[in-house]
């Protein structure tokens, strides 16, 4: 019975430290990875990731900060 719980705590704790962008936010793009020069505008976040993390877990927001994934995919000028 102890094995049992401790691969549940195990799994739970894998589970509870990954992070919602990173997992969920799909393939992350160059535009996500680099940081804006001086004088470009700044990249979005991801609003709904952002919520999750905090709600889920709050340490998996360094992992989605530290990815890029937290940012959305293409620039806010550019359309679609």
């Amino acid at each position: 019975m102890k094995n049992i719980l401790k691969t549940i705590a195990v799994i739970t704790l894998a589970l509870s430290i990954t992070s919602c962008a990173t997992l969920f936010g799909g393939e992350v793009t160059p535009y996500q990875k680099t940081k804006p020069a001086p004088g470009q505008p700044q990249r979005e976040v991801r609003v709904g990731f952002l919520i999750a993390d905090i709600v889920v877990f709050p340490l998996s927001l360094v992992v989605d900060f530290a990815t890029g994934a937290i940012y959305k995919p293409v620039p806010a000028n550019t359309a679609r």
